[in-house]
């Protein structure tokens, strides 16, 4: 993991006099630097990357709040810069995720920004960010996590369990998908891409009867309310850091990690690294549901819950695991689940998903 931090910033834009000296009236030169400098361009010291979907711009409006609440110099107008930059995963919509390659389809055109210096920090979902990340980069600051659990949407049923038999659920994820098929056999699920909003209207619009969405998604929308119910986390165990933002920066720039460092959440962190490292045992791609949760329990302790699951749901794969909430012991947790289910799986189960 990384802490997100600053590169040299050159403070631009201070008017300097090369004209050969003469007298002039001093209330007319104190006018003149002043006008000077109202119309100098205003240097941003952070310039923030992500991608441009309301969900996406709605988490870097958070971080950049935050980084202007934490920060007096940030709080200036202009001094924290949103910079939208398009990846592949938003430009092609019309295939499913595991069929235009899988991994770092939200986060490589950001990447790329980061370490070519036109942004100085990257804002991700952490359920996109790959279990590696590109050398001289670094994720050193979460977020406070959101609520983790799905939302269920529908216009003519409260729960999954009330859909007729052979209603369409609608979605892009192999996880909601394999756990819809495995409790719930006689319903039909397909791909289902786009954001919030373009899903919701593909609902409304009757392409499918019902679908799912992060509540976490929805609250940061302030769209709630569009929930028609929300799915506990025996029913739908979610996916890994899934609630969870994540900040990037280069690895080299001390003054972004200073930032960064200000707004780390530490349990967040530890849960993401817990999960995160559940999934890199596992080899996780985007042909294959796996789902994790890590949390602080009523003891103070770490509580584990991991899935591996075949696409269709017809095999599921189960464990937990818990200990002591600190970061050794967690990463523990998710790589010797990892290791568990893997084992169960066997190697053929993997090669059946490539």
């Amino acid at each position: 993991m990384a802490t997100l931090r600053c590169t040299n910033h050159t403070l631009l834009g201070s008017p300097t006099c090369v004209a050969r000296p003469r007298r002039r009236c001093p209330a007319v030169v104190r006018a003149a630097v002043a006008v000077q400098a109202e119309a100098g361009p205003k240097v941003s010291l952070i310039r923030i990357g992500t991608r441009g979907s309301p969900l996406a711009l709605a988490q870097a409006h958070e971080t950049r709040e935050k980084l202007k609440a934490a920060h007096t110099e940030l709080a200036e107008d202009g001094a924290v810069e949103i910079i939208i930059i398009k990846t592949t995963g938003d430009m092609i919509l019309d295939k499913p995720l595991a069929d235009i390659g899988g991994k770092g389809l939200f986060t490589k055109e950001i990447d790329d920004a980061l370490l070519q210096g036109r942004i100085d920090i990257a804002v991700h979902s952490m359920k996109d960010v790959p279990t590696y990340l590109p050398e001289g980069t670094i994720l050193p600051c979460n977020l406070p996590r959101e609520d983790v659990r799905d939302a269920f949407i529908c216009l003519n049923a409260k729960t999954l369990a009330e859909l007729p038999a052979g209603s369409v659920v609608g979605s892009a994820s192999l996880r909601r998908q394999s756990q819809i098929l495995y409790k719930y056999p006689s319903l039909k699920v397909v791909n289902f891409r786009g954001n919030v909003q373009t899903r919701l209207r593909k609902l409304k619009e009757g392409d499918v009867h019902a679908t799912l969405l992060a509540l976490a998604g929805l609250k940061r929308l302030n769209m709630a309310e569009t929930a028609t119910s929300v799915l506990s986390i025996d029913e739908m165990l979610p996916a890994v850091a899934q609630g969870a933002i994540g900040i990037a920066c280069r690895s080299n720039d001390d003054k972004m990690m200073e930032y960064l460092s200000s707004l780390n959440h530490e349990d967040t962190r530890l849960a993401v690294a817990c999960e995160r490292e559940f999934l890199s045992v596992l080899d996780g791609n985007c042909r294959t549901p796996i789902a994790a949760y890590a949390y602080r329990d009523n003891d103070g302790n770490c509580s584990f819950r991991g899935l591996l699951a075949s696409p269709d749901g017809s095999i599921v794969y189960e464990t937990s695991r818990s200990g002591t909430y600190s970061f050794d012991d967690m990463v523990a947790i998710g790589q010797d689940a990892g290791h568990e289910l893997k084992a169960k799986a066997g190697p053929g189960f993997f090669d059946g998903l490539q």
